[in-house]
């Protein structure tokens, strides 16, 4: 798929968009590590991950980013944020579960996001979904930490 390689340039580009509320400078203290690997699910169910450059509409992607503490301090409230590309729809599968999702990049809430359509709670289809944020509490010094999230290539 000819949009895929050009997503992935826009992901590893402006990906990892960083917040961090302790005193630790983010550009000096952090290191990020993306992949981009088509989950694979075996006839036993064993799922794997490959490495991948293009895929064809339906495949599976999963983007993993790996957050590296690079300094002797320990990192609080740390929040990171992966974008889901337009080309591509969010499955609901995220690592740590804890994600929170954005429909606009700007308000985040606990999945599943809800709206209400003539007067009733409804889901949010995946499909809207276009950014995902993890709170992490604390990141030890020299320690990493990693995201997930699942996407099918449209």
């Amino acid at each position: 798929m000819k949009g895929f390689n050009f997503l992935r340039s826009a992901i590893l580009a402006g990906l990892a968009s960083v917040t961090v509320l302790s005193t630790a400078h983010a550009n000096d203290a952090l290191k990020m590590d993306l992949t981009a690997n088509q989950v694979v699910k075996s006839a036993e169910g064993k799922t794997s991950y490959v490495p991948v450059r293009n895929a064809p509409a339906g495949t599976v992607i999963q983007y993993k980013a790996t957050y590296s503490n690079t300094i002797n301090k320990d990192i609080q409230d740390l929040a990171v944020v992966l974008p889901i590309p337009a080309n591509m729809t969010f499955t609901g599968d995220a690592n740590p579960t804890s994600a929170q999702a954005s429909i606009d990049g700007k308000n985040y809430a606990d999945m599943p996001l809800m709206r209400k359509v003539d007067g009733k709670m409804v889901k949010i289809p995946f499909s809207e979904y276009r950014t995902l944020r993890w709170n992490i509490k604390l990141l030890p010094a020299q320690k990493s930490a990693a995201v997930a999230l699942n996407t099918i290539v449209n």
